[in-house]
């Protein structure tokens, strides 16, 4: 009697391409919904679709008011991140208050930890204040709980009328980080760090091919080589005043260590590294209640963890240690 023959198994070649082939594919597919592209590979950001404004007057819809208003934010989320630091500069936590959702991998949305407005998601919010709505349901929300309805899903938005418009109900109502005389410098520099330095670790970390990567690093790192130079001579980006721009920056800058460095590709340098930018980065984060508002463990739990195409394994790393934050900067401006 014959003794049957073992089953020969693949080589490894064929499985290595077969494996590279499937995951590919498979990611291409994530990436298409997570990030949406251009033809060259490059990441678009979608556009944000409520884009009202809080504002006094009789005809107002949206009026200033303590405790009418809530944001929801996402304590990983950078542009939600924006929104807390201005309440807490501004002196802002009586007047408006603050809802977390938390990023879900199985539902690729954001959840309440109990349900508010009668929603389990934030999904569910958006479509409350407007039925039918199909669009992206993102962090932060400035929400009107009397109308019941979202004012503003921009944090660009946002920040500024928690800058102007509360002034009434802020502890720190003095405090103007986007005053008229500076307004055409914090513009031009909103602009060019959104592209290249916010946007710009996402048009990294969501490239789709070599080319688009490239380019989005290039510009990157170039950028933060001029911010770096500019940091020099000046205790802020526009004097020796924090504003809006400064804020804008420093929620990208917090993360970068922690995320981008490493699971966004942006591996050129460290921002500690810098001589300028890791002393500012330190400078932004010791101001009054700053700090309070940096979760860590939350930023690393939403981008490694729920990142599942760029992090398939979902394991979180321990560091790094974010201890030198609160060594004192040296820097000899002024700060304000």
């Amino acid at each position: 009697m014959k003794t049957p023959k073992k089953g020969k198994s693949l080589p490894p070649k064929l499985i290595i391409s077969l494996g590279k082939f499937i995951w590919t594919t498979m990611w291409q597919i994530m990436m298409s919904q997570l990030a949406p592209r251009s033809k060259s590979g490059e990441y678009i950001r979608p556009n944000s679709q409520f884009r009202n404004f809080v504002k006094a007057g009789e005809d107002s819809p949206y009026p200033p008011a303590a405790g009418r208003y809530t944001l929801y934010v996402g304590l990983g989320c950078p542009w939600a991140h924006r929104t807390l630091v201005v309440r807490t500069l501004k002196g802002l936590e009586d007047a408006i208050s603050v809802s977390v959702v938390s990023p879900s991998a199985t539902t690729g949305g954001w959840v309440f930890n109990t349900p508010e407005e009668g929603c389990q998601t934030l999904a569910e919010l958006y479509a409350l204040a407007q039925p039918g709505y199909t669009g992206r349901s993102t962090v932060p929300v400035l929400w009107d709980k009397q109308t019941k309805t979202i004012v503003n899903n921009e944090s660009a938005d946002i920040i500024v009328m928690l800058n102007s418009e509360f002034n009434e109900f802020a502890l720190n109502p003095s405090l103007n980080l986007y005053p008229e005389e500076l307004k055409e410098k914090i513009d031009w520099w909103n602009e060019k760090i959104y592209t290249n330095v916010n946007n710009g670790v996402y048009r990294c970390g969501f490239a789709q091919t070599q080319e688009a990567y490239n380019k989005a690093c290039d510009e990157l790192f170039t950028t933060l080589d001029e911010i770096d130079a500019t940091l020099a001579n000046s205790r802020y980006l526009c004097g020796d005043s924090v504003t809006l721009a400064d804020v804008r920056l420093f929620t990208t800058l917090f993360r970068f260590d922690i995320v981008y460095y490493g699971l966004f590709k942006c591996n050129r340098r460290r921002i500690q590294d810098y001589e300028n930018l890791g002393a500012y980065l330190r400078d932004l984060y010791q101001l009054n209640g700053v700090a309070s508002t940096c979760d860590l463990d939350s930023i690393k739990q939403d981008y490694y963890g729920n990142l599942f195409p760029l992090n398939p394994s979902g394991i979180i790393p321990s560091g790094p240690d974010m201890a030198y934050l609160l060594k004192t900067s040296d820097r000899t401006t002024s700060a304000k």
